[in-house]
């Protein structure tokens, strides 16, 4: 049942300790700005709420919130600032935050017992960190997270740079998907074995920044820089722009060469974020549809843009699109540890696995399918299942060194994959260099394909490595990768 979908289309002390103690360990390897003059201070409360995600004359919907808004509050400092960030807990369960792509100090990462204790029901807990890149970022709980990212809490976090790209208007859209009950209440159904085993939690009503959108206000010969955050469970976006032409110009916050968007579709996996400057090209009092079309047969009308009766201008500014580089350490290919990472499980995911050779990882198809029906796992990492977030490292790295990871999706299903504490260059897709090299960190994988990835292994300690479709991580598809604290002598 679609509820509003849009409409089809045809085509605490302890805590500040640790913090100043983890922002020393980070300073000491590197990849820390110089000691931040201005020291930025954020307070957040994860509570119920209740909010108006549909309109009238449906219901407000309950929803966990951080202060009581959907998404939570914009965090907006500039690159080199130092965040503080004190954290009250307000549910009647444990949580986190995690600050997705964001390179912090192991300490500050957010995932329950393997780099803090959860905070509990009416506790606090202080996050302070520096803003090493610009970009955007966002963040969200690692502790039930198929729950409580689906009820609502996660919130943007924007890292301006000191010299941003000239545009005439910023905008962010959080996209999201609710399943919603006709009540317009969160449908309980969390951690069915559908979800599970097949493409997550996938919903029926989606929102931008915790609204069914109508409409959007532009102006003829207008340029606008758009933050795109994919916070959905599962769903994948891949927005078409009508006769706009979107120039990407970051990928997970970091700089990219300024490009169309492959086939023209603007593809979000989940936590995946992408910077757009769009010129609005249309004419004064007409309209440009904003599709999404990444499933097929399923497409939908997300959003009418709306142009003004009186143009900006003309035509579109001649304002350069680079953005500045942000300090990451390039991979050194030539000395790489190099491992491979094959994904493995999920319906269908024997039938994939005899495709490809019969045998991925460190356990042949028939042991993990075995696996699977006596409830010991459904996603695998290296024919493993993480049954929480504490677990023998998938690998160890020593500090300073360049890791490859090429990994290979042998399921029939796409997997965004995310690394804790570090961004990668994207190298190759199925054996063909990437064309722009870019930096992410968190890359979308498709059914049987092969991606390879590098990283300079520069922020010490235990890192989840996992997909983000949060149902796949919950059934299996996480491991961790360790990085020594020394530097490694050759």
């Amino acid at each position: 049942m679609v509820l509003y979908l849009p409409t089809p289309t045809r085509r605490a002390f302890l805590a500040s300790a640790a913090s100043f103690a983890a922002g020393a360990l980070f300073a000491g390897h590197g990849i820390r700005s110089a000691y931040a003059a201005s020291v930025r201070e954020f307070r957040l409360k994860a509570a119920p709420a209740n909010v108006r995600l549909v309109p009238e004359p449906y219901d407000k919907t309950p929803v966990w919130s951080y202060g009581a808004e959907v998404p939570g509050p914009e965090i907006r400092v500039r690159q080199g600032d130092r965040l503080r960030v004190m954290v009250e807990n307000g549910l009647d369960e444990e949580t986190t935050v995690h600050w997705h792509g964001v390179r912090t100090p192991n300490a500050m990462d957010g995932v329950p017992h393997l780099t803090q204790a959860p905070i509990a029901p009416g506790e606090t807990f202080t996050y302070e960190f520096d803003a090493v890149d610009a970009g955007t970022f966002w963040y969200h709980p690692h502790q039930n997270s198929t729950v409580q990212v689906e009820r609502g809490l996660y919130g943007p976090l924007i890292v301006e740079e000191a010299d941003p790209v000239r545009v005439d208007r910023e905008l962010t859209w959080i996209l999201d998907d609710w399943r919603l009950t006709r009540a317009a209440a969160i449908s309980d159904d969390f951690g069915n074995r559908h979800d599970l085993m097949h493409n997550g939690r996938v919903g029926n009503t989606v929102t931008i920044n915790g609204r069914v959108p109508e409409r959007i206000a532009v102006r003829a010969g207008e340029r606008i820089r758009l933050r795109l955050i994919n916070a959905a469970n599962a769903r994948i976006f891949g927005l078409d722009f009508a006769d706009l032409e979107p120039i990407v110009i970051a990928l997970d916050g970091q700089p990219v060469t300024p490009h169309a968007p492959a086939d023209g579709l603007v593809t979000l996996g989940p936590a995946m974020r992408m910077d757009l400057i769009i010129d609005m090209s249309g004419r004064p009092g007409s309209h440009a549809t904003v599709t999404d079309r990444f499933y097929q047969r399923l497409e939908y009308r997300l959003v009418d843009l709306i142009y003004d009766e009186t143009a900006l201008r003309d035509s579109a500014p001649d304002w350069p699109l680079e953005l500045p580089a942000n300090p990451l350490a390039e991979p050194d290919l030539g000395t790489a540890l190099r491992h491979e990472v094959t994904f493995n499980g999920g319906m269908m995911g024997q039938m994939v696995m005899m495709e490809m050779g019969g045998s991925m990882g460190d356990a042949p198809a028939g042991g993990m399918m075995a696996n699977m029906m006596h409830g010991e796992g459904i996603w695998f990492v290296n024919g493993k299942a993480a049954t929480g977030h504490v677990m023998d490292p998938l690998l160890t790295v020593a500090h300073g060194r360049t890791c490859v990871l090429a990994m290979t999706n042998a399921t029939a299903w796409h997997h965004p994959i995310h690394l804790h504490g570090h961004s990668f260059r994207v190298l190759s897709r199925n054996g063909l260099p990437t064309a722009h090299r870019e930096w992410q960190d968190t890359v979308l994988m498709a059914p049987r394909e092969k991606v390879e990835i590098a990283f300079v292994s520069d922020n010490p300690g235990d890192w989840m490595f996992h997909c983000h479709i949060l149902e796949h991580q919950a059934a299996g598809m996480m491991g961790v990768i360790r990085v020594s604290g020394r530097e490694e002598r050759r």
